[in-house]
């Protein structure tokens, strides 16, 4: 099991270029049709977008762990754990005025939250 607490420099090394990819494909990359559709799973914008993802980690990750990412990213784009943390857990209503702000928020951090767990349990 590895030490959580002490990440390898390669883990650091991966979690730093992990980021720079998200922010890469996640603001640089992304299109004004994904970011419009990407929550529809049935509309093809957000599988896009998350293969965008997964094809941007396969250059430090193992194909498996990219596209674990890449999926994970699909649905956290679909907003409904968002929606279910806004919530549940903040108790922040859709009608609040910092809402919007908070869900863009909320999902990058959750982005991020998926890279170090995968990074630090798997590379």
């Amino acid at each position: 099991m590895p030490n959580l607490f002490l990440p390898s420099q390669l883990q650091t090394n991966v979690l730093v270029w992990g980021l720079v990819t998200h922010v890469v494909a996640d603001w640089f990359l992304q299109t004004d049709w994904m970011a419009r559709h990407k929550s529809n799973l049935r509309h093809p914008a957000g599988w896009v977008h998350s293969g965008i993802h997964t094809a941007c980690l396969l250059w430090l990750l193992p194909w498996h762990l990219a596209l674990l990412v890449g999926v994970s990213h699909l649905l956290i784009d679909t907003r409904i754990p968002l929606r279910w943390w806004m919530g549940v857990v903040k108790g922040i209503p859709p009608a609040s005025p910092v809402y919007d702000d908070l869900v863009i928020w909320m999902d990058q951090m959750l982005h991020v939250i998926v890279l170090v767990i995968v990074v630090l349990l798997f590379v």
